[in-house]
């Protein structure tokens, strides 16, 4: 027996994906930037890339760079804007509970002289949007919301946010990591007022090192890699065709089959989550149905710390998460996004997370609902001693 239920830390590539990127690595190898005709096919893969992928967003593909991931497409877009647009302003609006990629460097601006307001939550994670109102002055040149927490899959209010910033101070620029929403949920920038949408491609089944980031018309945005010139001198180094290619094919799997996955993965959820009520002692974060991300369930065990259980589930071929994948590899991880819904201490120390995506079954959801009570009274008894 085995079940995979940490798909928000990765997903397997699919068949189509995988290859596309075996015919870009021992095919079609070229690199695009070689103006023979092996540098001519590559540079073809990267522009249909970009056409398809643009065509989920609804956007032109000149508006598109592709990067290495969510986190470079993060810092890109926050220190892209800063050092564009600091002469306009120097304070920027964020969530106390995103990515680290977006709360690190928000942290290391302030270091530079930058002033970051952090919005609170509630329970549940959501953002207040009269809090956002109020935080926004002439001074803010970015605000950065997350469209689904990693961790609890809350979903925040982004077409709304987007519609407030440009009320409130219409050259603030407003950028939306997407990492978790991607794929899974339809996005269409122009609408929804997003300027700057960081994508990972190995979070909708494409390959690990492969990404975007989508950079409106009037964004004003200095690049952070430079070297020879790629991508019109935005985002210089060899252009990474198979990461683009497979990224691009994943999109197209993606939205070909958005509202069955959908579904499928909300069956999951409410499978889950009605087996987790029956089990003593455990406390859902996630909210049920449509109020939070399909693919994502987190809860709390109580008695049992979440490395405990993690490794318990592990032996039995039961593979989840204890936090956001890009720093569970901390001891005894705490995670910020938890503290922040203010969480009592023991369920800090007790929280998993399930993730799934269109691969998942429901034999593995009720298998790992079998374990878990196999588990959780011997663990709790052992705890005890």
């Amino acid at each position: 027996m085995e079940a995979y239920l940490d798909n928000s830390a990765t997903t397997r590539v699919t068949d189509s994906v995988r290859d596309v990127v075996v015919r870009t690595m021992t095919e079609d190898f070229g690199n695009p930037s070689s103006q023979h005709r092996k540098g001519v096919e590559a540079e073809r893969y990267l522009r249909d890339a970009r056409e398809k992928i643009a065509g989920t967003l609804k956007v032109s593909e000149k508006n598109l760079y592709f990067t290495s991931g969510g986190t470079e497409s993060d810092n890109w877009a926050i220190f892209g804007a800063a050092a564009a647009n600091r002469r306009a302003g120097t304070h920027m609006i964020t969530s106390a509970i995103e990515h680290a990629a977006v709360l690190m460097p928000m942290r290391y601006l302030e270091e530079q002289g930058f002033r970051v307001t952090y919005l609170p939550v509630d329970g549940h994670g959501y953002i207040s949007l009269s809090d956002l109102e109020s935080a926004i002055c002439d001074e803010t040149i970015l605000v950065s919301i997350m469209y689904v927490n990693n961790e609890v899959g809350t979903i925040e209010p982004v077409s709304e946010a987007g519609a407030l910033i440009k009320k409130k101070n219409p050259s603030t620029l407003f950028h939306v990591d997407a990492v978790q929403a991607y794929g899974k949920y339809p996005i269409y920038p122009k609408r929804q007022g997003i300027e700057l949408l960081s994508v990972s491609g190995h979070k909708l089944h494409g390959p690990k090192g492969s990404g975007f980031l989508y950079v409106g018309d009037r964004v004003k945005l200095h690049p952070l890699i430079l070297g020879g010139g790629q991508q019109k001198g935005m985002r210089s180094g060899t252009d990474n065709v198979p990461g683009a290619a497979g990224l691009a094919q994943a999109a197209v799997d993606a939205y070909a089959s958005m509202e069955q996955d959908h579904a499928h993965m909300l069956a999951l959820k409410e499978r889950l989550m009605a087996g987790l009520a029956k089990l003593p002692d455990v406390v859902i974060h996630s909210e049920a149905g449509e109020k939070s991300a399909a693919h994502i369930v987190s809860a709390a065990f109580l008695g049992v710390r979440s490395e405990v259980l993690l490794h318990a589930l592990e032996e039995r071929g039961i593979y989840v998460s204890a936090g956001s994948a890009c720093s569970s590899n901390k001891k005894l991880p705490v995670s910020p996004v938890l503290k922040e819904l203010h969480l009592r201490p023991e369920l800090l120390e007790s929280t998993l997370r399930f993730s799934f995506s269109r691969f998942t079954t429901e034999t593995e959801i009720d298998d790992c609902l079998e374990v878990l009570n196999e588990l959780l009274p011997m663990l709790r008894r052992f705890t005890r001693r």
